[in-house]
């Protein structure tokens, strides 16, 4: 059985997951999972108690946005809609799992935070949530494959 069509707003976020995720090599499911843990929306910015911005659909911090502007980076684009900041993120957790200590999935959570304080519960939902996310595109991929006729060619 296929799963349910989401709202439009999550289809966005699962096809620029999918495409980001691909783009720089990551699982999508984990790239999905962040997304959703993140929670935004293109425009949306929140302010942070230390000063900086958490911009767009993907979050994305203001200090590592900071980062991308000697590559031509405006912070603003991870505000913009469609798939860039998505982009963007799917860039970050890369370098995460490049450059960073720890198992996968502390690294992938350096995407929130390297304070263990707050990358410790973040970890633990990215886990829950990339599995979920899993078995729905195990499901979705089930539901695409054409039926098989019984019996064969005779």
């Amino acid at each position: 059985m296929a799963p349910a069509l989401p709202p439009p707003d999550v289809q966005t976020r699962i096809v620029c997951s999918i495409s980001a995720a691909q783009h720089f090599g990551l699982p999508p499911s984990v790239l999905l999972a962040v997304a959703q843990i993140e929670g935004g929306h293109p425009g949306q910015a929140v302010r942070n108690t230390n000063g900086t911005f958490d911009l767009g659909p993907m979050q994305l911090n203001t200090a590592w946005l900071a980062q991308l502007r000697p590559y031509g980076v405006d912070p603003r684009w991870a505000l913009a809609t469609g798939c860039y900041p998505y982009e963007l993120a799917a860039w970050r957790i890369r370098r995460h799992l490049l450059q960073d200590g720890g198992d996968y999935w502390t690294r992938v959570a350096n995407y929130h935070s390297r304070t263990p304080a707050y990358n410790v519960p973040y970890r633990a939902l990215v886990i829950v949530s990339a599995g979920r996310w899993q078995d729905w595109l195990q499901r979705l991929a089930a539901s695409q494959q054409p039926a098989r006729a019984e019996g064969g060619a005779r």
